[in-house]
């Protein structure tokens, strides 16, 4: 019998690409439940205050008006708190930001009503009825004004250790007495997630104790979690469908307004009730990456030793919620440096909550710190890649433990090689193609090899056909897909004969969808599963079948829907007829990290190559090639990983180039709040993507190999752009995004 071809490391297209392209995938809000009703929130329009009165008259006598819900009239859900009772709590742990709890203004266009009516137009009609009158207090939007009022996380004062807490390797500050050394400042402004579905939920209340939620989230099983324990439900009686989601930046990570808007809205007019936000809604009510300044301070020996880095950040979060990020993180670990110390500090503002956004923190820090490796490498007159080698770290110096693997100097090597390197010139200005300046910059990227506990459930069913379900959600990456391929390996299947079903917190559990974390946890899960099918297979076999009795394990092989015998062809059994003698089979597994993860430092890497054009007449910046290169571990999908490393390069042309969300902070309100004036990159912002993975396993992360790819897609792609336009023009931009009126 032929073996099946394996389906890990091809490029399987996706499970649910014909689902998608069709209209056919149904997403959270194109549920059509039964009594359907529909739900438009009334946003405040100062940023600090209370409100002093709220007219809802009109909007109530408008025609098709259900209801018109706020603090006046709202239930109270047993477990809401009013927000920033306590911000050290994060307000994603079971605590989600509760709305209609008081009448106080945290944040411009926070909710202060909900309008509910048996129309969509009739509800936006009705919404802009709503009269609100406000005591308005001062507030404060600027990071930069104040920066003096920066704090200590409450959790880095609790705990010493905590990622955020301040950080000291060698001698404090050492850079400052270094012969050779560089200080510069780095700003990155806010940026907003903007993927192409916009946040929704359909709520409906199947009784008064069971709520069940079609949502736009990353993780089913955190949402649920969440509003259960809003409402002080059991969990089971809370069922969250996110089967199709389009697109998600971390957006989805955190419990938001619209969400709990909604739950109290279909409480109080007994229906299901449908909300989305609007685009400019989704500037103000589901985070953002935080404005955050960072400075680095670094010397080195005259033959390009690093000696010390000193790395400080300031991120801003609202008055209600401290929200923090792993800004420092790759500065401890990255590179060779005896003296290290990093700082982190918060300013609480009158804003909304921030929240992680693609490449959470390391994005931001790698900005700061891979921008300072290119200009101490200009200082020292050397190769930005020589220095880094130079530098190189055989094993994890935060820690002091080995790496599980690590071949950067592989994706190094093959990233010079593809962008041309050899071209690029020690003095900037040098190159030229016709009109325009030419330069090339590099950035490295890392992001750890998350794993978490992952159940899966396997069913074997009569037609021979395989049946998994896991409570994860798939984003875009392909989720999906993946699994399937390794249940395909595993069990020696078609992909054709294997299901998949995901997005439903009914499934068995699984982590949210963020971190680059999920093939590390899920997919194990998957393999454990089938792995266990094939153990109840054998068993059944064994019991029809002599033959197979006295086999050991190693000696039966599966492939097509068949066990087989090595060096015995006539026995053999099928799959389905195995099942149907049986009466069915299922199995459940629980799926859990290894103690690798205590003995070794788990890290994905990646580095990305630019090679830019500017114009020095109009300051205009194109990319015209892109290179990424990643050591991920194995690669389950080439495809679908190569789609996840060209949509992050895509996200860190956004950031280096063009994105940034102004507020005006006379009135705590963003001046950039659609599409028009907040610019992400399109087609013709972004040239064809190289990617390159070194596609070597990781056997210490989990039994497949896997290490995680969402994640450095992006991590490092802004500092390699703004390292070429330093060469090809000489200018040094430290301040995101590189516009052309600051290289004119």
């Amino acid at each position: 019998m032929k073996p099946l071809q394996k389906q890990i490391g091809t490029g399987m297209n996706r499970v649910d690409g014909r689902l998608k392209v069709t209209g056919a995938a149904t997403y959270a809000a194109e549920y059509e439940l039964p009594g359907l009703v529909y739900a438009v929130l009334v946003g405040s329009t100062i940023a600090k205050g209370r409100l002093a009165s709220l007219d809802t008259k009109a909007a109530e006598r408008a025609p098709g008006v259900l209801a018109v819900v706020s603090h006046l009239n709202a239930p109270k859900a047993p477990g809401a708190k009013p927000a920033g009772k306590d911000p050290s709590q994060p307000q994603t742990v079971g605590n989600p930001l509760a709305v209609f709890t008081d009448d106080k203004i945290r944040f411009n266009d926070q909710p202060i009503a909900v309008v509910v009516a048996d129309t969509l137009e009739r509800a936006r009609f009705a919404a802009g009825l709503v009269k609100a009158q406000y005591a308005q207090e001062a507030h404060q939007t600027n990071l930069e004004a104040n920066r003096p009022q920066a704090f200590l996380p409450t959790q880095a004062k609790k705990n010493p250790k905590s990622p955020v807490a301040d950080y000291q390797r060698g001698q404090v500050d050492a850079y400052k007495t270094g012969a050779l050394k560089l200080e510069a400042e780095y700003v990155i402004p806010t940026e907003v997630h903007h993927p192409m579905e916009l946040q929704a939920i359909t709520a409906h209340w199947e009784a008064p104790d069971r709520l069940t939620l079609y949502d736009k989230t990353q993780g089913t099983m955190a949402t649920r979690r969440d509003f259960a324990k809003q409402w002080g439900l059991p969990e089971e009686n809370v069922k969250v469908v996110a089967t199709f989601v389009g697109g998600a930046f971390g957006n989805a990570l955190h419990s938001w307004p619209h969400e709990s808007a909604a739950i109290i809205a279909a409480k109080v007019v007994n229906r299901p009730v449908k909300l989305m936000l609007t685009r400019e809604q989704m500037f103000t009510m589901v985070g953002y990456r935080p404005h955050t300044w960072q400075k680095i301070g670094m010397s080195a020996t005259a033959d390009g030793k690093i000696t010390a880095i000193t790395h400080e950040a300031t991120g801003q979060t609202s008055t209600y919620e401290e929200f923090t990020e792993s800004t420092l993180g790759q500065t401890r670990m990255m590179y060779q440096a005896p003296n290290l110390t990093t700082r982190y500090r918060l300013v609480a503002l009158d804003i909304g909550s921030p929240i992680w956004m693609r490449g959470p923190g390391e994005a931001t820090g790698a900005f700061a710190l891979e921008s300072a490796m290119d200009e101490m490498a200009h200082l020292l007159n050397l190769d930005p890649l020589e220095f880094r080698l130079r530098n190189y770290t055989d094993q994890d110096p935060e820690r002091n433990r080995p790496w599980s693997t690590k071949f950067l100097k592989e994706c190094y090597q093959a990233g010079a090689d593809r962008i041309g390197w050899s071209k690029r010139q020690l003095k900037p200005g040098m190159l030229r193609d016709g009109d325009w300046l030419v330069g090339y910059g590099m950035g490295v990227g890392t992001f750890g090899a998350h794993r978490g506990a992952s159940k899966a459930n396997a069913q074997l069913l009569p037609n021979g056909t395989v049946l998994l379900q896991s409570a994860v959600t798939d984003i875009g990456p392909g989720t999906g897909t993946a699994m399937t391929q390794i249940a395909a390996d595993t069990l020696g299947l078609d992909p054709a004969k294997i299901r998949f079903e995901w997005g439903n917190s009914s499934f068995a559990s699984a982590p949210t969808q963020g971190g680059s974390a999920i093939v590390n946890s899920v997919g194990p899960a998957v393999q454990e599963a089938c792995l266990a099918l094939k153990a109840k297979l054998r068993e059944l076999a064994a019991a029809g079948n002599g033959a197979f009795a006295a086999a050991r394990p190693e000696d039966v092989a599966f492939a097509d829907g068949h066990l087989t015998l090595n060096g015995n062809p006539a026995a053999r059994a099928t799959y389905a007829d195995l099942v149907k003698q049986a009466g069915g089979t299922a199995v459940a597994v629980d799926s859990k990290p290894g103690p690798d993860g205590q003995k070794y430092s788990m890290y994905s890497f990646s580095v990305h190559f630019a090679e830019v054009r500017v114009h020095p007449l109009t300051g205009e910046v194109r990319v015209s090639k892109l290179v990424s290169c990643a050591d991920a571990g194995t690669i389950i999908n080439e495809k679908t990983a190569g789609n996840q490393m060209k949509g992050g390069a895509v996200g860190g042309i956004g950031m280096a180039l063009m994105e940034h969300a102004m507020i005006d902070d006379r009135f705590g309100r963003y001046v950039t709040k659609d599409l028009a004036d907040y610019h992400v990159p399109v087609h013709a912002d972004a040239p064809a993507v190289e990617v390159f993975f070194v596609n070597q396993p990781d056997p210490h992360v989990n039994a497949l190999g896997t290490k995680g790819i969402g994640e450095i897609a992006t991590i490092g792609v802004a500092p390699a752009i703004a390292n070429a336009v330093f060469n090809a023009t000489g200018k040094r931009v430290r301040e995101l995004p590189i516009t052309p009126d600051k290289l004119i």
